[in-house]
């Protein structure tokens, strides 16, 4: 059996009462999660992070912490940006090269890529979203780092068509998400961790993460209430 990643992103929402509710009402459903089988990540806003890592903390909640975003830069002059030093004590993984980050904030590939190698520098995990096999084959001629930390390393494929956010947005087709998500393998040349994200929910979860080698989803509109991510997690 395959391992499976889960990762939640939260985006802008939450108040530090409500991830405080949130974590209690995930514990109350008290699911057994084995982390040989299932590793559950959550990325909150960084304003979250503190208080929720003394409550998983404190009452051992199966749940790992990540970011959102992580700075390009290391420590210094940098106002506003937090660096994947700043985050390592709060964190294990960092989402990254999000398509939302790139639309609205302007990434660029060159700058993704200098997050990855931060990450990689201060033993965190990056969870790299691929929108198309061009951008994929972008990083790749542009650095070895991916191939060489592929291990390391938790990819995504996720179409920018298919991301919710309140709309009528679906997951793509299963054939075209498992030869995308196997595709990203062939072109790194390696065995690698390939998520799938846009539009997974409770009723398509058990579906999608059944593909050959889509090894778990990026959450994003249905982690927001526990149950739901819950039905996620351990889909009928």
């Amino acid at each position: 059996m395959k391992k499976l990643f889960i990762v939640a992103n939260w985006k802008s929402n939450k108040t530090i009462p409500e991830a405080k509710e949130w974590l209690e009402k995930f514990e109350g459903l008290d699911l057994e999660i084995t982390p040989e089988e299932k590793e559950i990540i959550v990325c909150p806003p960084f304003t979250l992070l503190p208080d929720m890592k003394a409550i998983i903390d404190e009452k051992k909640i199966p749940i790992k912490l990540g970011t959102q975003d992580i700075s390009p830069y290391i420590d210094g002059a940098y106002t506003g940006a937090i660096s994947a030093r700043n985050a390592k004590d709060l964190v294990t993984h960092a989402i990254v090269g999000h398509s939302e980050r790139r639309r609205l904030f302007h990434e660029t590939d060159e700058e993704v890529l200098s997050k990855v190698k931060q990450l990689l520098e201060n033993s965190l995990t990056p969870i790299l979203c691929i929108s198309d096999m061009n951008q994929l084959e972008f990083y790749l001629k542009e650095d070895d780092v991916l191939v060489t930390n592929a291990d390391k390393i938790v990819f995504v494929f996720e179409p920018p068509s298919a991301i919710s956010g309140g709309g009528a947005f679906h997951a793509e087709d299963p054939q075209v998400i498992n030869t995308n998500t196997s595709e990203i393998g062939k072109m790194i040349g390696k065995t690698v961790t390939t998520l799938y994200g846009g539009s997974v929910n409770p009723d398509n979860a058990k579906a999608l993460f059944e593909l050959e080698h889509v090894a778990g989803g990026l959450i994003g509109q249905a982690s927001l209430d526990p149950e739901k991510f819950t039905h996620i997690i351990t889909p009928a």
